[in-house]
């Protein structure tokens, strides 16, 4: 397939930029990324004060997470295709409005409905402009070693951007309320539209074909039907009647959506790249990756701020490792990746994941921070970073460059139903292990100590620790009341390490999956120029 000139910068010479030009022009994509990354994210250490403060329950806090997660990943494929057919600046600069607009209501918001509401309209812009960033790259940096060393930054912002999102939520949280997480985002998003209005050319192209508003529908659907009836299982029942009804309504659409996808027109998931081993087995290992750092982040927040009773800033720092460990090793794990192949270092990151997960699960109330905390924390940036550099540069490198937008929607969709699914699952796990623990003797409180109330969120989450510790009590039942923090704290961590070792067996799974079918050689020249091709020996 053979891509005219014009497919790549519609006549606004991106790809005749100068070098220079060229860095700005990265420079303000990756600001725009970094708001997205950092909505996603920047929220998790605020669950704790909302929880107090909103009477929040455990599937709440999972919906303020996935609320923004679904809008987002069932958006994106449309958007991208959008995104396409109009302008990928125009959109990025329309999403970036949209986001700012959403969290100054977010900001303004005064009961749980209304911020959850506010959470999937940050989604919704979001979706907007995230397909945007990578389109622009790609078309930007048409020369292979160029984009990947661009790929490479984009890789280590957005992963920086998820390890951040706690240290800049502490410290926000450490001077003012929950609600700052959300007007944050407001300077930065005006920010970012100046810098893309300044330096990023206009892209778009050539021809693309009507929007598939079915397959967005079905999709949305049925990933939203899916996150519904995992977060709901434990208040439900993991096999109740309304449980299983979820599950089997989640498989119907997601097997209509396929369905329809094969034989539409101009279907918003083009399946045929999913023949492409190159892009569909890396399209994989990104799910599972954001599947367990999801789902670890989620994790972490109970285990620092519920059972370490750290401060939100406290927290936050504590987190550095990961941030730290995703930053070193995005970039040095896209340029390995040109000379080792892609194979070698998603396999790699796979398993680095998997023993991040495992130590992780190992993990107890007396366990040390400098120790294996800290080592399952730089572990964890390390195997995430590894994946992703070079298996999203061997998804765009599969892409057609006219079908940019749509192949990074596919790309930003495989990290965002992963990240929803790890928060679902994982945080569900968690949660049942947890409340199967405790829930008796959470139960056989006295009054004096806890009221009805409070025993139900005590049994639903273990952030109720902090408002637990802070309540007053008479001195004659402070030893009950140590006694029964201790033993929320411990089930906790089972249910955190019943939770990671799912992950764990994930993790593993796709590494086997990946290792075995994806081609280990490296990939020769592979250049977006020149478009999509299966070859019968790859």
């Amino acid at each position: 397939m053979t891509v005219s000139t014009a497919s790549l910068d519609s006549g606004q010479g991106a790809a005749g930029l100068s070098q220079r030009a060229k860095v700005a022009a990265l420079i303000a994509i990756c600001l725009a990324e970094l708001l997205v990354v950092l909505d996603n994210t920047l929220v998790n250490v605020a669950l704790p004060a909302m929880a107090v403060q909103l009477q929040a329950y455990m599937s709440g806090l999972q919906w303020i997470v996935d609320a923004f997660t679904l809008a987002f990943s069932g958006l994106l494929l449309a958007m991208g295709h959008l995104g396409d057919r109009y302008g990928r600046r125009l959109f990025m600069i329309i999403g970036l409005s949209g986001v700012a607009v959403m969290s100054a209501a977010g900001a303004l918001s005064s009961g749980l409905g209304q911020v959850i509401a506010a959470r999937a309209g940050m989604g919704v812009f979001a979706a907007v402009v995230f397909p945007a960033t990578l389109a622009l790259i790609t078309n930007i940096f048409t020369v292979a070693r160029e984009r990947a060393a661009a790929i490479a930054m984009w890789t280590a912002m957005a992963g920086i951007a998820v390890a951040l999102g706690p240290t800049v939520g502490g410290w926000l949280l450490e001077y003012f309320s929950w609600h700052s997480v959300f007007w944050i985002n407001v300077p930065v998003a005006l920010a970012g539209i100046a810098a893309a209005l300044a330096t990023v050319p206009e892209s778009r192209a050539d021809h693309v074909d009507r929007l598939d508003r079915l397959g967005i529908l079905l999709s949305l659907a049925g990933v939203t039907a899916l996150v519904w009836s995992i977060i709901e299982a434990p208040k439900q029942g993991w096999f109740a009647t309304e449980s299983l009804a979820g599950y089997l309504l989640s498989v119907a659409l997601l097997a209509a959506f396929v369905g329809w996808e094969l034989r539409a027109p101009a279907p918003v998931l083009n399946m045929r790249l999913f023949r492409n081993r190159r892009f569909a087995l890396p399209s994989l290992a990104i799910t599972v990756s954001y599947f367990s750092a999801f789902g670890f982040l989620f994790l972490i927040t109970q285990y620092f701020q519920g059972v370490k009773e750290l401060s939100p800033l406290e927290f936050g720092v504590h987190s550095l490792p990961f941030a730290v460990a995703v930053g070193f090793g995005a970039p040095i794990a896209t340029m390995l990746a040109q000379r080792l192949g892609t194979t070698a270092m998603v396999v790699s990151g796979l398993l680095i994941l998997a023993v991040a997960m495992y130590i992780a699960g190992r993990t107890t109330v007396e366990t040390p921070y400098l120790g294996p905390v800290v080592v399952s924390m730089i572990l964890m940036g390390l195997g995430f970073a590894v994946v992703q550099g070079p298996a999203t540069e061997s998804i765009m490198g599969a892409v057609p460059a006219e079908e940019a937008g749509a192949g990074s929607a596919v790309n930003d969709t495989t990290r965002e139903v992963g990240g929803a699914l790890g928060v679902a699952l994982l945080g569900s796990v968690m949660t049942s292990v947890y409340s199967g623990h405790i829930a008796d003797r959470i139960g056989a409180i006295p009054g004096q100590i806890m009221n009805p109330q409070q025993k139900e969120l005590a049994s639903d989450t273990p952030i109720s620790i902090i408002g637990i510790v802070k309540a007053p009590v008479n001195p004659l039942l402070a030893p009950a009341k140590a006694d029964l923090i201790h033993a929320m704290k411990v089930a906790a961590m089972q249910g955190a390490e019943a939770a990671s070792y799912i992950a764990v067996g994930t993790l593993v799974v796709c590494a086997v999956i990946v290792a075995a079918t994806l081609p280990w050689r490296p990939e020769r020249g592979r250049s977006i120029l020149m478009g999509w091709r299966e070859s019968d020996e790859d």
